[in-house]
């Protein structure tokens, strides 16, 4: 029944708009696809290789293999336990990554059924090994980022042996690009140098487009040398080679201390130390220095910024 004052034309037009209206919200509501899935980011942090030997405390959480066993929502880097926890729960906020730890006593591999199997992963970080990969660990990591990973390689100065086995990191990384099954024949483009440089803050490159500099996590100008070394690039072995921050005095391709390169469908980073990812917290007994926070430098958004272009 019509209410009084209101004509039954007025009505009918007032349906028929209405009716207009609903079918045109029916038809947006038919072809409007599903909102875009945020991309997330997976990331592997190495503890195989006693990267907790002596005062080093190289790991996000001691939650291992799922840091957010300790704190599903961390706020701060002391709701994780670990000299990287800063790195982590930096990462952990942002919602854009999921991270694991491989815990000592694993083995890395690539292709396998493992949940820390690199097949699972964008990115590997290697946060000054200190014990040598073995054969197997060496192809699972080369084949891993021909396919397409990213490869984090965080070294320390020359005779930096924490559990005195006779190796350090720049050895052992330098005999994971050199002997392996894949390419040995400096598939990297750069060879790390057998240094101890006692301090310094390696400047960056001028270079506003390049992603690792000027990243979603902020610009990146100085990072810290604590006892660390540097880098020879060679470019005639890999044009994709580029040293982004220089030891002062040094460019082009002597003095790198933080460099990027590519291989086969994949990405690399070095860093030459592990003093700017040390975040002055971690386990008791162990002595460690803030150099993520370190005035002086851009350490944070330089590990931030590295870990999202090897990601993506």
């Amino acid at each position: 029944m019509l209410g009084l004052g209101t004509s039954p034309r007025r009505f009918t037009t007032a349906v028929t708009v209405f009716g207009l209206l609903a079918t045109g919200a029916a038809v947006q509501a038919s072809t409007a696809g599903p909102a875009a899935a945020a991309t997330t980011h997976r990331v592997l942090f190495d503890n195989a290789h006693a990267e907790t030997a002596g005062n080093a405390d190289w790991i996000v959480s001691t939650s291992q293999p799922d840091p957010t066993g300790e704190d599903s929502s961390p706020s701060g880097e002391t709701d994780w336990t670990g000299a990287l926890s800063s790195w982590g729960v930096a990462l952990q906020q942002s919602g854009d990554y999921t991270l694991d730890t491989l815990p000592s006593g694993a083995g890395l591999t690539y292709g396998g059924s493992s949940a820390t199997d690199l097949s699972n992963f964008d990115t590997l970080v290697l946060p000054e090994p200190n014990t040598l990969f073995t054969t197997a660990e060496k192809t699972a990591i080369m084949n891993f980022v021909k396919n397409g990973g990213g490869l984090f390689m965080i070294s320390d100065h020359t005779g930096a042996d924490r559990n005195n086995d006779g190796e350090d990191a720049v050895e052992i990384l330098n005999d994971l690009m050199t002997n392996n099954s894949v390419d040995s024949t400096d598939p990297f483009g750069l060879s790390i140098d057998s240094l101890s440089i006692s301090s310094g803050y390696p400047a960056a490159i001028s270079d506003s487009s390049n992603p690792v500099l000027h990243g979603s996590f902020g610009t990146v100008t100085k990072s810290l040398i604590a006892s660390g070394t540097t880098a020879t690039l060679k470019p005639a072995d890999n044009s994709a080679v580029k040293g982004l921050l220089y030891r002062s005095g040094y460019s082009g391709n002597t003095g790198a201390f933080f460099a990027t390169s590519t291989f086969g469908s994949g990405k690399i980073a070095f860093w030459g130390d592990s003093s700017p990812i040390d975040d002055g917290t971690g386990q008791s007994g162990n002595t460690l220095y803030d150099g993520w926070n370190d005035t002086g430098a851009t350490n944070a958004a330089l590990a931030l910024n590295a870990t999202e272009w090897l990601s993506s």
